[in-house]
C-alpha cells in the first residue's frame, strides 16, 4: 500500500490539466495544453555474466504526461520489485543489490518539444532516477509508432550500474557486466 502512495505522489507532481476531448485527434489541434496516460508498459532489463544472461521484466509502470506552451514533461514510474526475471531469489538479491527497500522506485523524467510528438523518432535526454542516485542520458533515440490515438514507444536506455553507483554482484566470484540496458515498450494515449 505504501508503494501504490509514493507512486501516486510521483505521479501527481507534474500539474493537472483538465482533460481534453478524448473523441478528437491531438495532430488536428493547435499546440496547446494535452494530457497523456501510459497505456501500457514494458520495461526490461538485460544483465549478462559469462556464465549467462538475464531478462528482468516489469509491466507495472505508470506515467503521465502534460504538455504546455508548445513543451511537453513526462514521468514513468516502476516499483523496482515489480520486475521479474523468473527466479524470485534472483529478484529479491536484485532487489538488495539496488537498494530497493530504501529506494523503491525507478523513475524516468524527460522533456520533449510538443511538435515531435507526431515524428516517427524521438531524440530524448533522460533523467532517471534508481537506487538511490539519478544519471542523466543526452540524446536516447526512440522510435514511435501511431495507431490512431496511441502513440507506440519503443527504444533502449543505455544505463549501466556504475552510472547508479552499484557495486556489480558476482556469480562464481566473476562480477557481472557494468552495461544494463533497458529495452522500453510504451504505449501511450492522450486523454
Amino acid at each position: 500500500m505504501k508503494m501504490f502512495f509514493r507512486l501516486a505522489i510521483i505521479l501527481l507532481t507534474l500539474p493537472a490539466f483538465a482533460p481534453l476531448n478524448a473523441q478528437e485527434s491531438h495532430s488536428d489541434r493547435p499546440l496547446s495544453d494535452l494530457s497523456w496516460k501510459l497505456d501500457q508498459s514494458s520495461l526490461t532489463y538485460h544483465m549478462s555474466h559469462p556464465m549467462h544472461e538475464v531478462d528482468g521484466t516489469s509491466r507495472a509502470a505508470l506515467g503521465k504526461g502534460v504538455c504546455h506552451a508548445g513543451e511537453c514533461d513526462f514521468l514513468i514510474a516502476a516499483a523496482v520489485k515489480s520486475f521479474d526475471s523468473g527466479d524470485s531469489n534472483r529478484d529479491l538479491h536484485m532487489i538488495q543489490v539496488t537498494h530497493g527497500a530504501q529506494f523503491p522506485i525507478v523513475s524516468v523524467r524527460l522533456r520533449l518539444p510538443q511538435a515531435s510528438l507526431d515524428w516517427p523518432t524521438l531524440d530524448c535526454d533522460l533523467e532517471v532516477q534508481f537506487a538511490g542516485n539519478t544519471a542523466h542520458y543526452s540524446h536516447v533515440l526512440f522510435q514511435q509508432k501511431i495507431e490512431g490515438a496511441s502513440h507506440h514507444i519503443t527504444g533502449v536506455v543505455p544505463s549501466t550500474l556504475s552510472d547508479f553507483k552499484i557495486e556489480p554482484p558476482s556469480f562464481l566470484t566473476i562480477p557481472i557486466k557494468n552495461a544494463i540496458p533497458v529495452r522500453v515498450d510504451l504505449v501511450w494515449k492522450p486523454l
